[in-house]
């Protein structure tokens, strides 16, 4: 349930004409619009662009979740802004949002009241650009978020299985922030305040916009139609994005999209220091959903993370499979410790806070504070990874800032349980791994000790080498290891705590043999699999480039991906063996690869 909500409602940013006229504005300097409902929390993207213009001094308002399928009054009720539209699809791409991996439609939307699906449409992105541009064709309109972000080039739509061009000659928007937007917005707002046009601002870092004219230094990459034409082309394209998405310097992008038309993108700006990210996290936000949604469910995203606290952000893992990289980046950003143990004080106050902080974490739990030693290396670096496929000797992995952030927030008066919800990098715990000390025990004794809530997530992902290769994924023996540090330091502290394995099918590689091997290897560990999943290509990542063109980018060497509904079935079958109703089929497909010990081995004990 929601907590009791005794605040004004003018604590949060206003959703209706009426909020806003309480704070004596007849027109907002900004309108932002979302796909998601308004909670006023740091873990929501549209909450944070907002208190970050609000922190400009700008009136900003909120139009969350508008109906686009009546008269269209929620998109008019505001009217036009003094400066600009900003809007986003939500904190996920509205078609992830929508549809499983099996294309078929969600019951569900945990960013909406009441987990209830169909508050906002397919391409959200588009259709409220759309609609904004058909209103109030003369106003500003920039698009953000991560639907934005990570379809601002061609790229591969899973859900329609065809090549798109960039969203923002999709939409014809007129510009686009990407990744974690904050710095390109307030650099936007600041010029928009001296009076300029946005049409002349051309070269604010991390955004990207239409051009005919690229800027002269640019990387050209194959054109849409190319790429379009020829998946050789848009496989090329996307081994120069990823390339230069992972440098620290990075070259300017243009595309070619369609009628002499290009999308320039801009470099991001440089990974943000303690004090900046601090600044973000430390505005005042209510850490509440809006008081509107009070009589209409809890919204689930919000429940998993009303009590948890971001360190971090940025993932320098590098998987295949993986958006994170191509949206907060490669490097990583940390809090200072002061500002997150203030976060930590201040859930402690909240009314419906019992005494259990469920994670201090970001997308990867363990990169805290961790970055190149030298880095002059780093700047001249172009891995996707810094662990992949072994850890960088200029990786500094220590873990003693983490442990040391850990004993002070648990040590915080209400704290009883501090969990750590978010996915650990487990090669990183491997101390075989590092090349120099990285304080790897201490943290190990204290997570399992302190932190663990009797089940530890991991994700190795698969077992088979080949596959693990192509995700990026250390060999699965490194999950032997781990899972053997993990029981002896339980043991040794007396606790009979669970490792819950992650693990992926259909992925490009995956073949039926590798599956029925990860069930046997799986089976033999004694392991029944809870947490899995089926591959879903989303743009902009590596693996989605495998399914779509059949081929790596890199070697331009053919990948097997299990592509019907059939395979993928079949794939996800194994993780069930030990279901009666999977044995016929099971032994059918063994038999047909020739697969008769995996047979013997996964089915051994059961009944035919």
């Amino acid at each position: 349930m929601n907590e009791k909500v005794l605040r004004p409602v003018t604590d949060w940013l206003p959703i209706t004409k009426q909020e806003m006229e309480k704070r004596g504005w007849s027109q907002p300097d900004v309108i932002l619009i979302s796909g998601d409902a308004y909670v006023d929390h740091p873990a929501f993207g549209t909450a944070v662009i907002g208190r970050v213009l609000e922190h400009l001094g700008l009136s900003v308002v909120i139009l969350p979740q508008p109906n686009w399928q009546d008269d269209l009054r929620d998109f008019k009720k505001f009217g036009a802004p003094k400066l600009f539209f900003g809007i986003s699809a939500g904190n996920m791409d509205s078609m992830v949002n929508h549809y499983t991996a099996n294309k078929r439609l969600r019951s569900d939307d945990a960013y909406t009241p009441g987990n209830v699906a169909g508050f906002r449409p397919d391409y959200a992105l588009s259709v409220y650009t759309n609609i904004i541009k058909s209103l109030y064709p003369e106003s500003p309109i920039i698009i953000g978020g991560i639907e934005a972000s990570l379809r601002r080039l061609t790229h591969y739509d899973y859900w329609s299985d065809a090549l798109k061009p960039s969203v923002l000659a999709d939409t014809r928007a007129d510009l686009l922030v990407y990744g974690m937007g904050e710095k390109a917005i307030i650099a936007l707002a600041q010029r928009m305040l001296k009076g300029e046009a946005i049409g002349t601002l051309t070269n604010i870092p991390q955004t990207a916009i239409l051009t005919r004219n690229p800027a002269n230094e640019a990387t050209l990459l194959p054109s849409y139609m190319a790429c379009k034409n020829d998946k050789r082309a848009f496989a090329g394209a996307f081994k120069i994005i990823e390339t230069e998405s992972n440098r620290m310097e990075p070259a300017i992008l243009a595309q070619e999209q369609e009628n002499g038309v290009f999308v320039q993108v801009n470099p991001p700006f440089p990974p943000l220091d303690s004090e900046s990210l601090d600044g973000f996290y430390d505005l005042p936000y209510t850490r509440m959903p809006h008081p509107k949604y009070k009589k209409r469910g809890v919204i689930p995203a919000y429940e998993m993370i009303r009590h948890s606290v971001t360190i971090h952000r940025g993932c320098f893992g590098g998987c295949a499979f993986c958006t994170i990289s191509a949206h907060q980046g490669k490097f990583i950003a940390s809090r200072s410790e002061k500002s997150i143990l203030n976060e930590v004080k201040t859930i402690t106050s909240m009314d419906d806070f019992y005494g259990t902080i469920t994670d201090l974490g970001g997308p990867s739990a363990n990169m805290y504070r961790m970055k190149g030693i030298d880095m002059e290396l780093c700047r001249q670096c172009k891995r996707p990874s810094c662990i992949f496929p072994s850890l960088c000797k200029n990786l500094n992995a220590d873990h003693q800032p983490l442990t040391n952030l850990y004993k002070k927030a648990r040590q915080i008066t209400g704290v009883k349980h501090l969990f750590i919800g978010s996915g650990l990098r487990y090669d990183l715990l491997i101390p075989g791994n590092h090349y120099r000390n990285a304080h790897l025990r201490e943290y190990m004794q204290n997570l399992i000790r302190y932190h663990v809530s009797g089940r530890l997530k991991v994700a190795p992902e698969h077992t088979s080498g080949e596959v693990l290769r192509i995700m990026r994924k250390p060999p699965f023996s490194q999950f032997h290891v781990f899972k053997k540090c993990f029981d002896q330091e339980n043991q040794d502290a007396g606790l009979k705590q669970q490792l819950i394995p992650y693990f992926i099918s259909s992925h490009p590689g995956s073949t039926l043999p590798d599956m029925a091997h990860l069930a046997v290897e799986t089976r033999a560990m004694g392991f029944r699999l809870e947490q899995i999943q089926d591959f879903t290509p989303t743009p902009m990542t590596l693996a989605t480039v495998m399914y779509y063109t059949g081929l790596d980018p890199y070697t331009l060497k053919p990948v097997y991906s299990a592509r019907t509904q059939n395979e993928k079935k079949e794939q996800r079958m194994f993780f069930f063996w030990y279901k009666p109703e999977n044995h016929a089929q099971i032994r059918q497909v063994l038999m047909k690869y020739g697969k008769k010990d995996l047979l013997g081995a996964l089915l051994k004990g059961t009944k035919k």
